[in-house]
């Protein structure tokens, strides 16, 4: 499938996802937003994607939402956001359902919605230069792409809300204190790391990261005995796979486990 503002790469079970507006800074626009519904699409329906590895062409990783393409309509944008979120946000919806883990790699300035698509991410790979920013309420906004929900997870309610209140521009030391980042590395290291971490979850059982990935979204908005069950279901589903019963008899037999995804 083409895309318009995406690129998307499937390599010995990594879907390399791509945003690939780099002259315009990798905008959030009207184009991203249809494509990333459609991307979420493909790769919800694809057997052969085993991990992600979502990262950006140019200058920018993306400067967020698209300005211009706001001042363009001021009057009618309400209902432009309102048709544009669709896409955006069944794409974020799709992503997160996903058993395939996500790794972001960061190697430039982030801001707006691509700090609420990164802190979705499972792992985030910064390079020492890049600069993450809520930069919403400059603008006079509110967020979306489930940030409050994905800020929170990694940096705490209190700081998420600083940050997005504030409009705050991290480096990515910043980041990497308050959750935001999992790990900071050299500029010119970072795409082999991610990747390597990419390639490390495609050969793992895919199934199980799935429901840990689904456990999490649930974790701190329920009650205990509701969380019990579900980790409880979730793990009878993970011991019917054959990747289970392939850990198993690795452990047994002392060798690695060659996890299939099944």
């Amino acid at each position: 499938m083409a895309y318009e503002s995406l690129q998307l790469q499937v390599t010995d079970g990594v879907a390399h996802l791509i945003l690939n507006q780099p002259k315009l800074g990798n905008p959030f626009n009207a184009a991203f937003c249809a494509d990333l519904g459609r991307v979420g699409g493909e790769l919800a329906g694809r057997k052969d994607v085993r991990a992600v590895l979502l990262k950006a062409n140019g200058d920018f990783f993306s400067v967020g939402g698209d300005v211009k393409m706001f001042s363009q309509s001021l009057d009618g944008l309400p209902n432009h956001i309102r048709e544009w979120a669709g896409g955006l946000h069944t794409g974020v919806q799709r992503l997160a359902r996903l058993d395939a883990p996500i790794v972001a790699a960061v190697h430039a300035t982030a801001m707006g919605g691509a700090v609420g698509l990164l802190a979705g991410c499972d792992l985030v790979y910064c390079a020492r230069s890049a600069k993450l920013g809520g930069a919403y309420t400059k603008i006079g906004y509110t967020c979306d792409m489930g940030a409050t929900f994905t800020l929170a997870s990694r940096m705490g309610l209190s700081r998420a809300r600083r940050f997005l209140l504030l409009g705050e521009v991290l480096s990515a030391e910043e980041g990497l204190q308050c959750g935001l980042v999992d790990y900071l590395v050299d500029d010119a290291t970072l795409q082999q790391e991610a990747e390597a971490a990419a390639v490390r979850l495609a050969n793992g059982p895919t199934r199980a990261y799935g429901e840990l990935r689904r456990l999490f979204t649930t974790a701190l908005s329920q009650g205990f005995e509701r969380q019990l069950e579900d980790e409880v279901q979730s793990l009878v589903r993970a011991a019917a796979t054959d990747d289970a019963r392939e850990g198993i008899l690795a452990f047994v037999e002392r060798r690695i486990a060659r996890f299939r995804g099944r």
